[in-house]
């Protein structure tokens, strides 16, 4: 065998003409095969770096009958690469396939119907089917699991024929078989095809858990990762079964490899919803901390993975990091992103507790050289203010002294934040406004801008100079964003509202009313203005009533993640799904969504917040709405799936079968309870004789009583339904 490093030679661009040359040259004396086997690797190297070797086909393909096992795997990976994109000569190949997956070396037998499952052309797939069935049952481990992962090839190219040829069923059978390697692939395939939309639905009892657990301890790391993954699929119907099941696989904690113990998490926090031993639950949160914390030693970019795995999770169950909120202090040589993510999470363990040391932190990262971290840092400190009531007047003391370094960004998302805790505390810490006051020449972004003025305006009448303030700002009015200028029109009315009797005060109102509602294109502005001017003119004790109404203090509520969503994200644990905090369906095309299923031992609290999982969307055709409209005549007629009367399933509809590992369920088609109350209208000529119906009942003229649905049937609420 070459030594490490000797291959680098062969990476050299080639001329097809030259390893064409080669090969036939090599036909003739190569006794040992040495020279084929060094043109084939220059082959392979030059489709590593992306050259086109395709002509070189019917050459390569004739050393298949060469009897050497590193020859045969440098020709299938050929075929791997460009047998898809020869489908006319791919028949040359099909001989040499048949024969060696009847070989007497196992290793030949599995790369055979590895190589085949990667081709998938009818031909090579009509093959395959027979000898994989062969090989699923083949006497040799390696040969089984490689046949394992080709029926998820197989199923991919054509569901049909994986289906009506019984290679589901033989997966089911192949996770009971007796080497853990096996059951791992056997699980990874079904679990694959289980996920596609038009697949069959892979569903455990508790039987075939408990042996796929068996096998956990023996399997590699991937494979204990498809093991662990798999059991989201069993759902507990008793308390104990989960509580048991939790027990024996809290020990994969300990792993080595930071994906089997997100994974391993990710099925506790999913058991954790059917457990009803409030000590065990204790227990299971307790010993998750440890492996997360440990995962904020890895490079940055798994830090990163662990850190958004942790928000979500932290948000479901706080007790897991509680007390490690120290664990997350960012260090200086951190990237931007880990920064930015440890700061969310500290924000989310502080409490009064930890507030002090949690502020002081934060009191550094403000002093900070990069903008965007130093602005997440105030803006910070003011939630904590928010959250914690304790930590409120050294959060305040902190953004004081924050706004007097007169560092723009650093003032103005200091004035951002204050504008929330007035809010959250009405009425004390109202004697820092001057403070604010002076420093209203330094913002220049709109939502600083708005923020200010929001409380210049809901403090008029403490700020002794707001007429001023106001009249300065309503300079660039029509210049400003629409964010300012809507900030600006409250802001007046309120000051109007506040000192009525002031002349200033009803020649800035005039003003601002009058350019909203003549010169300002924004349509909600325009209407706000018009809203506002109406009250004024109308009832202006009404309009005080309504716009200097008290505002109900707000609150931190609105950081949590709705629990539901939270359940159904803790499912996607370890996947990008968790990175980018959405569910796999809306970023992933024919991903399914996964939701907790219902069952005697599901939690009170996880059933009330069980969000079901979306229908699966409509085969792709042309949707009929009854309705008003022109009748166009068709020409062709095309399929149509119809709204109002459906007499059979849709025409591009794969049934989804239930497969149970051990017992198997044959469940019936779907019923449908749509009643054919519709006929279906003859086709009109003329496309525009039913014009006069395409307003509905609109009518400028002379008011009507509503026409009767001239269409039979359905004449309610339904006829509005978009399919």
């Amino acid at each position: 065998m070459a030594q490490p490093g000797q291959d680098a030679k062969f990476f050299t661009r080639g001329k097809i003409e030259e390893f064409r040359a080669d090969l036939q040259a090599a036909e003739a004396k190569d006794k040992k095969f040495v020279k084929r086997k060094t043109v084939l690797k220059k082959i392979v190297a030059n489709i590593t770096m992306g050259n086109d070797m395709s002509p070189l086909f019917t050459d390569v393909v004739q050393c298949l009958g060469t009897p050497l096992l590193e020859i045969k795997k440098m020709v299938y990976l050929f075929l791997v690469s460009y047998g898809r994109s020869r489908p006319e000569q791919i028949h040359l190949v099909i001989p040499s396939f048949l024969q060696d997956c009847s070989d007497r070396d196992p290793l030949i037998r599995a790369l055979a119907i590895r190589t085949m499952s990667y081709i998938p052309i009818p031909v090579v797939t009509e093959a395959l089917s027979d000898n994989l069935r062969h090989c699923l049952k083949d006497r040799d481990a390696y040969v089984r699991k490689t046949a394992a992962i080709c029926v998820a090839k197989l199923y991919s190219a054509d569901p049909r024929r994986a289906e009506k040829g019984g290679f589901v069923e033989l997966l089911r059978d192949l996770m009971l078989d007796s080497n853990a390697t096996v059951v791992a692939n056997a699980v990874a395939a079904l679990s694959e095809i289980g996920d596609r939309q038009d697949g069959v639905i892979f569903k455990l009892n508790l039987t075939t858990a408990n042996k796929l657990l068996a096998a956990l301890g023996e399997s590699s790391e991937w494979g204990q990762i498809y093991i662990l993954d798999s059991l989201l699929r069993y759902v507990p119907q008793r308390h104990a079964d989960a509580e048991t099941m939790a027990e024996r696989i809290i020990v994969q904690l300990q792993h080595a490899n930071s994906a089997v113990v997100l994974t391993t998490i990710k099925v506790l926090l999913y058991l954790m919803n059917y457990m009803e031993n409030r000590r065990l639950i204790d227990y299971c949160c307790k010993k998750m901390g440890p492996p997360l914390v440990t995962l904020l030693s890895s490079g940055p970019e798994v830090q990163y993975v662990a850190l958004r795995n942790i928000l979500l999770i932290i948000q479901r169950r706080p007790a897991v990091l509680k007390n490690d909120v120290r664990v997350f202090f960012c260090k200086y040589n951190d990237p931007i992103y880990v920064k930015l993510a440890k700061l969310e999470i500290m924000y989310r363990l502080a409490r009064a507790e930890n507030a002090t040391e949690v502020l002081t932190e934060l009191q550094e990262y403000a002093s900070e050289v990069d903008i965007d971290f130093v602005r997440k840092a105030v803006r910070s400190i003011g939630r904590l203010a928010i959250k914690v009531e304790a930590a409120a007047d050294n959060c305040i003391q902190s953004l004081l002294q924050l706004i007097e370094t007169k560092v723009s960004y650093v003032v103005q998302e200091a004035v951002i934040v204050i504008k929330d805790v007035f809010r959250r505390y009405p009425g004390n810490y109202e004697g820092i406004i001057p403070t604010l006051c002076e420093n209203l020449d330094s913002l220049d972004e709109p939502e600083s801008k708005a923020a200010m003025i929001w409380i210049i305006g809901q403090f008029t009448n403490r700020i002794e100079n707001a007429e001023e303030l106001l009249d300065d700002l309503l300079y660039t009015f029509l210049e400003e964003s629409v964010e300012v200028q809507l900030a600006l029109l409250t802001a007046t009315v309120k000051m109007f509202l506040y000192k009525s009797s002031s002349d200033r005060a009803k020649e800035l109102v005039h003003k601002v009313l009058k350019w909203t509602t003549e010169e300002v294109d924004n349509p909600d502005l325009r209407d706000r203005g018009f809203m506002y001017w109406r009250m004024l003119a109308i009832n202006p004790s009404a309009a005080g009533e309504i716009v200097l109404a008290e505002k109900p203090a707000i609150t931190t509520d609105s950081d949590r993640m709705d629990r539901g969503a939270l359940d159904q994200l803790l499912l996607h644990t370890g996947t990008l799904g968790s990175i980018y905090h959405k569910n796999p369906e809306t970023f992933i095309r024919n991903a399914t969504g996964k939701a907790l299923a219902d069952s005697p031992a599901l939690n009170l609290h996880s059933r009330s917040v069980l969000i079901p999982l979306a229908p699966t969307q409509l085969p792709p055709g042309v949707v009929t709405v009854p309705g008003p409209g022109p009748n166009e005549a068709r020409s062709d007629p095309a399929p149509t799936i119809n709204a109002a009367d459906s007499d059979g399933p849709p025409p591009v509809q794969s049934k989804r079968t239930d497969v149970q590992a051990d017992d198997e369920e044959d469940d019936a088609g779907s019923e449908q309870d749509d009643d054919d109350d519709d006929d279906n209208t003859p086709a009109i000529r003329d496309p525009y004789s039913n014009l006069d119906g395409a307003f509905g009942n609109y009518v400028t003229d002379q008011p009507r009583p509503m026409a009767a649905n001239k269409g039979g049937g359905r004449s309610h609420d339904e006829d509005d339904l978009l399919f």
